[in-house]
């Protein structure tokens, strides 16, 4: 991966690389964020993919630990 500043995006030369850039803040020593390649296309979705898979997992499994944990008395016990 290679380091480009937000002044070096600009120039669309830069968009011509084949390699993942990482885009930084100089002034704050900070990551902006990344340019994924059209030539990474497929990989980055199938990764992309994958990662919502497994936030998704994780929401199900957060959920059925709520569930299992929270007993449900049968209300109709009580009408007679």
């Amino acid at each position: 991966m290679t380091n480009v500043t937000v002044s070096e995006i600009r120039n669309p030369l830069i968009f011509e690389k084949k390699e993942i850039l990482t885009i930084v803040n100089n002034k704050k020593n900070k990551v902006l964020g990344y340019f994924v390649p059209k030539c990474y296309e497929k990989e980055f979705e199938i990764f992309l993919n994958e990662l919502e898979k497994k936030k998704k997992r994780e929401l199900l499994k957060k959920i059925a630990k709520a569930q299992k944990a929270d007993k449900i008395e049968d209300v109709f016990d009580d009408i007679e």
